[in-house]
């Protein structure tokens, strides 16, 4: 048995120590960005959530969601970001108690000049193959529907997710997929992780879309 043969690691525990590999990579562009817009990560990451929920009613607690962080810590960012002219709060108009978040244009700039911070894996993932792209894509939706499931992350705007989304009926198979919010077919190449448009469809309707969507994969 040679060396190779011998190693007690998995697969998995090899695919966990690859993500880690790229999760440094992310926390250390991060802070270089961070330092060079002199935005704290989570201040950074912020901003970009409400820039993707401006047509919603954010609040403290749907960020605090969106990222998995304490409200108390968020909290204190959305006072930051306030001081420093980024962000206003404004009463709910269905609850007096509850405060909207918005950015200002100030704000609104900042979000857009930190948003293409991860364009570094874009890059990585280009050199990939296309089938090899839609192949970690797939890959990478599953393994968040798990972690999901189990309550590790917050939930992701997914298209498999989402009330709109028709898996696998349509025969062609570039765009065998329907999303009702559009009205239109799509393929494998075109499904979201995070989607402004998301609509949670219910327990039921995610099982079943999803064993029709892992059905069609594992064929």
């Amino acid at each position: 048995m040679n060396l190779l043969e011998a190693s007690t690691d998995t697969v998995a525990k090899r695919v966990a120590t690859g993500l880690n590999k790229i999760g440094l990579a992310i926390r250390s562009r991060a802070w270089k960005e961070g330092r060079a817009g002199r935005l704290a990560p989570l201040q950074a990451q912020t901003l970009t959530v409400l820039h993707t929920r401006q047509t919603q009613n954010a609040t403290a607690t749907s960020v605090a969601e969106e990222l998995g962080v304490a409200l108390p810590t968020v909290s204190e960012v959305l006072r930051v970001l306030e001081r420093r002219g980024l962000i206003t709060k404004r009463k709910s108009k269905t609850d007096a108690r509850t405060m909207v978040l918005s950015l200002t244009p100030k704000g609104r700039r900042r979000a857009e000049g930190v948003a293409g911070w991860t364009d570094f894996l874009a890059a990585a993932a280009d050199e990939l193959s296309d089938s090899e792209r839609e192949a970690l894509l797939r890959t990478l939706i599953k393994m968040i529907r798990i972690l999901q499931e189990q309550g590790m992350i917050p939930i992701a705007r997914m298209c498999v997710t989402c009330r709109f989304f028709q898996p696998y009926c349509y025969d062609d198979p570039h765009a065998p997929h329907h999303c009702g919010y559009v009205n239109a077919p799509f393929g494998d190449r075109l499904l979201r992780i995070e989607c402004a448009e998301h609509n949670q469809a219910g327990k039921e309707e995610r099982e079943r879309n999803w064993q029709t969507f892992m059905a069609h994969i594992l064929v």
